[in-house]
Parts: C-alpha cells; sequence; structure tokens
C-alpha cells in the first residue's frame, strides 16, 4: 500500500453489517446511531463523526500503562499507518470477514474500526459484551477479542481463522484451550501511546515480534522502549521489563511498577506467577505488602472463598519467591477489559 492512504479513505470494499457504505454513507448512520442508538452504538457515532471531521488528530484518554493516565493527541495518519502495519503483519486482505466486539470508547475498538475502512474488510459490528459469538456461527477471517470473550467462546472458535487477543494478560488454562484450535491465535502487545499493538506472538511462543517499521531497545532500566516513527514522534519508552531477542523480538518479563524488593532481593511478581499458573485454579496474583523487617514482603493474594492450601503448590519456586502470607478475596476490582487493579485490591486487604 502507498502513502497516498488517508484518513478520509473508506475502502471501495469496506461493509459494515452487510453493507457497503461510503464516507457519506457511515456519517448518516453515525448520526442514526448518535440519536436512536443504544449506549455502545452511540459512541461508535461520535468516532465517526469525529474520524471524518475537519481535524487531523483525536483526543483519547491513555489507560496508564506508561505512567499516570492522560488525554494525548493521536494522529489520524498514524492510525491509518497503524492499520496498514497491521494488515501487513496479519495478510489481511480486502474484503476479509472480520468481527468486532470490542468498546469503540477504547482504542482497540476504535482501530477495529480504522483497519476495516482502510483495508476494505467486511465487518459484523455487534455489541460488546462477554459472550460476543452466541448464537452465531458466522466463519470469519479476522477477530479481536479480550481474554474473558475468547474464554466464553472456546466452542466457536474454530469458525474464526486468525484472532488477536489483548487488553489484559491470559490465563495459561485459556493459552492452552487456545492452542488446541485449527484457529491462528495471538496474544497483542501495545498501548494507547502505541495506537493499539505494536508487537504480537502466536500461542505458544515466548518471543513477541514487532510488526513492520518498529524498532525496539532497551533503557537502563531494562525496561522496552518502542520507535515507531509512522506511529508516534518521539520514541515510547514503557516500564515493561523486557529481554531483547534479536532486533525485532523481546519477551516480556514484568512491570517495574510491580517489582518488589524483599529484604534487598528484587522479586518479578509476572515470573513467580507464571510458576504458579498451573496450581491454582481460581484468579490471583503476588505482589509485595510493607513489612517492617523486610521493606516490602511477598503475598499471594486468590480470588474466592478461604480453601486449604498445600505447601505443594510452592514447589518450584526459588527460596525468596514463596509468599509469606495468603489472602483471600471475594470478588477482584478490575477494569473493563478485565484487567486485575492490583493497586486497589491490596489497599483493601
Amino acid at each position: 500500500m502507498t502513502n497516498t492512504i488517508t484518513y478520509q479513505n473508506v475502502h471501495n470494499l469496506f461493509k459494515l453489517n452487510g453493507f457497503h457504505l461510503n464516507r457519506n454513507d457511515l456519517c448518516r448512520v453515525a448520526y442514526s446511531f448518535i440519536k436512536e442508538g443504544d449506549e455502545y452504538e452511540k459512541s461508535v457515532g461520535d468516532f465517526i463523526l469525529d474520524w471524518f471531521d475537519n481535524k487531523s488528530y483525536l483526543e483519547l484518554n491513555t489507560s496508564g500503562t506508561t505512567g499516570t493516565p492522560k488525554i494525548i493527541r493521536i494522529e489520524k495518519q498514524a492510525m491509518v499507518n497503524s492499520a496498514i502495519a497491521t494488515g501487513d503483519f496479519f495478510d489481511l486482505q480486502p474484503g476479509d470477514k472480520a468481527l468486532h466486539c470490542l468498546p469503540t470508547k477504547y482504542i482497540a475498538g476504535k482501530m477495529m474500526f480504522v483497519r476495516s475502512f482502510i483495508l476494505g474488510l467486511d465487518i459484523d459490528f455487534v455489541a460488546p459484551s462477554s459472550h460476543p459469538m452466541l448464537k452465531n456461527d458466522t466463519k470469519y477471517d479476522f477477530v479481536a477479542m479480550v481474554p474473558i470473550q475468547a474464554q466464553n467462546s472456546l466452542a466457536v472458535l474454530n469458525n474464526v481463522k486468525k484472532m488477536i487477543i489483548g487488553g489484559a494478560k491470559m490465563s495459561n488454562t485459556l493459552e492452552k484451550e487456545l492452542s488446541k484450535l485449527k484457529t491462528q491465535v495471538y496474544e497483542t502487545y501495545g498501548m494507547t501511546e502505541t495506537i493499539t499493538h505494536i508487537a504480537a506472538k502466536q500461542v505458544g511462543d515466548v518471543a513477541f515480534s514487532v510488526l513492520p517499521n518498529i524498532k525496539i531497545a532497551k533503557d537502563d532500566r531494562n525496561c522496552l522502549v518502542i520507535d515507531a516513527p509512522k506511529i508516534a514522534e518521539e520514541s515510547i519508552v514503557t516500564n515493561d521489563l523486557v529481554e531483547l531477542v534479536g532486533e525485532n523480538q523481546f519477551v516480556f518479563l514484568g512491570r517495574i511498577d510491580n517489582v518488589i524488593n524483599s529484604g534487598g532481593i528484587k522479586l518479578i511478581p509476572e515470573k513467580i506467577e507464571e510458576k504458579l499458573s498451573s496450581k491454582i485454579q481460581s484468579r490471583f496474583f503476588v505482589t509485595g505488602i510493607h513489612d517492617a523487617d523486610l521493606g516490602e514482603k511477598l503475598v499471594l493474594v486468590i480470588e474466592g472463598e478461604d480453601q486449604t492450601l498445600g505447601d505443594s503448590i510452592f514447589d518450584g519456586l526459588d527460596k525468596y519467591e514463596k509468599p509469606k502470607e495468603v489472602f483471600y478475596v471475594e470478588k477482584f476490582i478490575e477494569t473493563e477489559n478485565g484487567k486485575i487493579k492490583r493497586k486497589e485490591i491490596v489497599e483493601g486487604i
């Protein structure tokens, strides 16, 4: 694709819920959504009108992945460039059938529309819910979901050729179930500042591979630095600890903000959670809480009712990785995407 594609373009093969729509048609649909639609349709209407207005940018709320949540300005042309990179990476073709089941108020939901306009996808747009493929046996070339949606759609996912999952970490159990399918399933890595994903890895792989025109490096904290000139003017410095594998791949280790300093020993919660994932059926996480002697002590927080855990669940953990205490929380606080809010949960313990 050439650089002449702009945000004003709507591919002539683009379809929304079975109808060919051009730019003017889309604006009429947007007005209808805003006036008469359900809440999720109103946010789509707002987005479409914002997309086709005279401004060259959109203002979006960040999730706080790279710092404090804030409103940032993203150029629409950068979103077009991101859509083209996704199309190239996943080999999406004009006319491919896609399912959009994400909330449009977030960047991931907005970008599914942008990909559709720019790449010429035939998109079915449904209400964002935890069961997005209920009573739907359509065959799709491309689908994007968050983990809870994928979990609840396992029975019909063989109707999907390629699928991306993002927004929150997948459980090991879900990964195993997805690996049994004939569907090509990818976990994505990205954030609002990178206009959704800049890297992806197939379920079962360890390292993420970056999309076209993305360069990666590490800073002196061993955190990922992303250089994406077609998407962001400046390098994006993340708080994600990584190992680089060659020029175009990296292994995600954990968030530097989550690192626990217990008696001078630095522990990465995500690595400990990986070791425990096959032994605890409920949702859980490990974190550090204040301790007079250690500074921070490592604790395990499990969702649900108090249960008897045998000491054997900690087999395979290093000496310093074994939690000093276990807490039970009836229901985890989470984001709309299903991301666990560790800090808020710990404050309530």
